[in-house]
């Protein structure tokens, strides 16, 4: 059952924004015009082809067909909906579900996913260097989302238990997502949203290279500008 502290409030941002790698191309069947409710078919005619078709799709069956959304750009929403994995947790999902995740500013996702992305490279062991490529994802919001600033436990930051019950009682019980004060950047504020058809299909933004110093990131450069930043 969910906490009851957690408050239903109109969320208008002009922008939001989503920081993704830059390796992953867009799937053909979530670009087309076909029906949603059309695609588990499509996959099965045309994975006897293509048999690595599956895996680039996703798993279908975490999304209902009338909550998917196809067109231009809409792999950029459907992707952390369908390749969502319970490998790869977040704050407010375990990975048996997926969250888009995203920042009212571009700062704000930068410190976000430089958190992440430090984690990442810890666990691996990875050499210093320039490492991946990541690209902005801009869009808005304009829906009313469950504020969980005033749950117990949810902004810890490094144990997601709550956060996670949290987020699976929510998620249960109708909620279109969640507003939260950031974690990585004081001031900031980030949404997670439950279902493809509640974020507007983004358009991509700059780019970003993140520099790994061996214990963590210590520069990102913007490909547009070829500025190269400090991170403190």
């Amino acid at each position: 059952m969910v906490s009851g502290l957690a408050v239903r409030s109109p969320v208008r941002w002009p922008g939001t924004y989503r920081i993704i790698r830059s390796i992953y191309p867009p799937v053909d069947l979530f670009e087309d015009i076909a029906d949603p409710r059309d695609w588990e078919a499509l996959v099965a005619v045309e994975a006897k082809t293509n048999p690595r078709l599956r895996f680039e799709v996703g798993d279908l069956g975490k999304v209902p067909a009338n909550r998917r959304v196809s067109g231009t750009g809409a792999s950029l929403v459907m992707a952390p909906f369908v390749h969502c994995s319970t490998a790869r947790p977040g704050r407010f999902s375990d990975g048996s579900y997926g969250i888009y995740y995203a920042g009212e500013s571009e700062e704000v996702a930068v410190a976000e996913t430089i958190h992440h992305h430090q984690k990442f490279m810890r666990s691996t062991d990875q050499p210093p260097g320039w490492t991946s490529d990541f690209r902005v994802l801009v869009s808005s919001i304009d829906r009313a989302l469950d504020d969980v600033n005033a749950v117990p436990g949810v902004l810890d930051p490094h144990d997601y238990a709550a956060s996670h019950i949290e987020g699976r009682e929510l998620r249960a019980a109708g909620s279109d997502g969640l507003l939260w004060n950031s974690v990585r950047m004081r001031g900031g504020r980030c949404i997670g949203i439950f279902w493809p058809d509640v974020i507007p299909i983004p358009v991509q933004g700059r780019h970003y290279c993140y520099h790994w110093n061996g214990t963590r990131v210590d520069f990102v450069r913007q490909y547009d500008t070829e500025a190269v930043l400090a991170v403190s």
